[in-house]
């Protein structure tokens, strides 16, 4: 169903969102930020944010990636493209490294930091999109294949908007 004007026939369209990000590999570790700002005050993420017209995914994922770590990154590849449909969202995160080894937070960070695999606080993330994304890096890193994934995250009915860990992963594609 679309909002149509009953005067002129013009159709207003609810477009989901663009959200473009890194993750930001160093020294077999991974690049996050601590949120200053809500939605997810005080949660890990990836540096990532919405596309904005006038960019391509690459650029804009690079632009959030210094805005909010104060680093300078080299995109490397993408890595996966996660739809959110509940909240219209759909999510490009690319692979990149740093080109130079400085970062520090952002004016929306309160703290960046590089995590090994092993330390990375899952029960910490911010987001049902950063910890998919992570999780798959992770099995793709162990396994010694780094693929490009999709999937559609979907909540759990009778779950809420917020609740991050009652969702599903369906139609996860890798290659």
């Amino acid at each position: 169903m679309r909002a149509i004007c009953s005067s002129c026939g013009r159709v207003h369209y609810e477009n989901p969102k663009m959200v473009v990000g890194c993750l930001v590999e160093h020294d077999n570790k991974v690049l996050l930020c601590k949120r200053k700002i809500e939605p997810a005050y005080g949660l890990w993420t990836l540096p990532a944010g919405y596309l904005e017209v006038g960019e391509s995914a690459a650029e804009g994922a690079s632009r959030e990636t210094l805005e909010e770590a104060c680093a300078d990154v080299e995109i490397l590849s993408p890595f996966a493209q996660l739809d959110i449909p509940l909240i219209g969202q759909s999510y490009i995160i690319f692979r990149a490294r740093l080109k130079t080894p400085s970062f520090s937070p952002g004016p929306e960070s309160l703290e960046c930091a590089l995590f090994a695999l092993d330390d990375i606080p899952f029960d910490s993330l911010a987001f049902s999109s950063i910890i998919v994304t992570l999780r798959m890096y992770l099995e793709d890193v162990k396994s010694g294949n780094i693929k490009f994934h999709y999937c559609t995250i979907n909540k759990r009915l009778g779950t809420g908007a917020s609740d991050l860990r009652s969702f599903d992963i369906d139609n996860h594609l890798s290659v």
